[in-house]
C-alpha cells in the first residue's frame, strides 16, 4: 500500500509517494537523492544512517518514512550554518583526525550533534548513572567515559575513536579537545 507524505529535509520540503514498508532512509536516499546518510548494516547496529529528526538523533535504516510525516529532518548534509561554511562539529572532527575512510563521519556527526544537545539538557546515560548529581563532565576520564557512552550506537570499522570522541569535546566547548576536561 503507498501513501502520499511531506518531509522537510535540510530546510526544503519535499512531498512523496512511497510505501508504506519504506525505511526513512530508503525514502532519504533513493526517492530524494540525499546520500549523506548511508546504509551500513541496515539493522540499526552501525549508526552510518543516524539523522536528527527535530533536533533528536535517530537511525533511519528502523524508521519507517510514514511514522515521520510532516517531520524535520537534518543530515549531516544540512548542517552547515551556510554556504561554504562549516558546522562546529565538523570542524572538529577536521581538527581531530577523527575520520579515515569516512563512510561512518555522515552518521558519527549527526550523533555528535545529538551527543551535545543531550549534555547540554543533562540528559542521564549509562556511564553517568552511578552519579546520583550527574556526570562530573571536569574529570577527563568522566568526559572521555560519557562521549564515548553516548556515542557507542555509531561504529567506525577504521577505528578513529580517539579522534572521534576528542572531536566531540571540542565541539562540546571542553577546552583541549577533551583532555582537561574543562568546558569553555
Amino acid at each position: 500500500m503507498e501513501t502520499e507524505l511531506t518531509l522537510r529535509v535540510d530546510g526544503a520540503t519535499h512531498h512523496l509517494r512511497v510505501d508504506t514498508r519504506t525505511s526513512l532512509l530508503d525514502a532519504l536516499r533513493q526517492r530524494l537523492g540525499a546520500i549523506s546518510p548511508k546504509k551500513g548494516c541496515d539493522h540499526g547496529q552501525c549508526g552510518a544512517c543516524t539523522v536528527l529528526v527535530g533536533g533528536r538523533r535517530i537511525l533511519a535504516c528502523l524508521a519507517l518514512a510514514v511514522a515521520y510525516d510532516g517531520a524535520e529532518v537534518t543530515t549531516a548534509a544540512g548542517l552547515a550554518p551556510g554556504l561554504d561554511e562549516d558546522h562546529p562539529v565538523y570542524r572538529a572532527f577536521v581538527d581531530n583526525d577523527a575520520f579515515q575512510c569516512g563512510y561512518c563521519t555522515p552518521g558519527q556527526v549527526c550523533s555528535a550533534v545529538g551527543v551535545l544537545d543531550e549534555l547540554d539538557r543533562g540528559w542521564p546515560s549509562a556511564a553517568g548513572a552511578d552519579v546520583a548529581a550527574g556526570p562530573d563532565l571536569g574529570d577527563p576520564g568522566v568526559l572521555d567515559r560519557e562521549i564515548a557512552e553516548r556515542m557507542s550506537g555509531n561504529l567506525c570499522r577504521c577505528g578513529a575513536y580517539k579522534g572521534i570522541r576528542a572531536a566531540v569535546a571540542q565541539a562540546g566547548g571542553f577546552a583541549g579537545g577533551g583532555t582537561d576536561g574543562v568546558r569553555r
